[in-house]
């Protein structure tokens, strides 16, 4: 992945690694031979690297949450609710990529981009 190409990709996640990685936190004053070098050799878990690359986490959280679903799923196992097909455990491994759990009620959190959102959700809610 070229510079340029990681500029237009995520600019900020370059900005964040450039700063973590070499405490550069104006790369623009640099000149770009050197912001293209620095930048080809960030991590391969940096934030740009695994947003271009389409991956939601490190490696290591990945395999833990690996490990943490198939200690649930053999405990599920052998608990009531698997003789019954009922509350199934969440993945967290499908939660990471994205998937929604389904059967599930959602956690009831919700968030709003402005105040007028709000007061219409809250009307709602409030039959008014």
């Amino acid at each position: 992945m070229t510079l340029a190409s990681m500029i237009n990709f995520d600019e900020d996640a370059l900005i964040c690694d450039l700063a973590e990685t070499y405490h550069i936190y104006d790369y623009r004053s640099l000149p770009v031979k050197l912001v293209a070098t620095l930048s080809a050799g960030l991590r391969d878990d940096s934030r740009i690297k695994m947003s271009a690359a389409g991956v939601p986490a490190a490696q290591d959280t990945l395999l833990l949450a690996t490990i943490a679903d198939r200690v649930e799923a053999f405990r599920y196992g052998f608990s009531e609710d698997a003789s019954k097909g009922t509350n199934r455990p969440i993945s967290i491994i499908a939660t990471i990529f994205g998937e929604k759990p389904e059967g599930r009620n959602k956690s009831g959190v919700m968030s709003f981009a402005t105040h007028e959102e709000f007061e219409a959700t809250l009307a709602r809610i409030r039959g008014e």
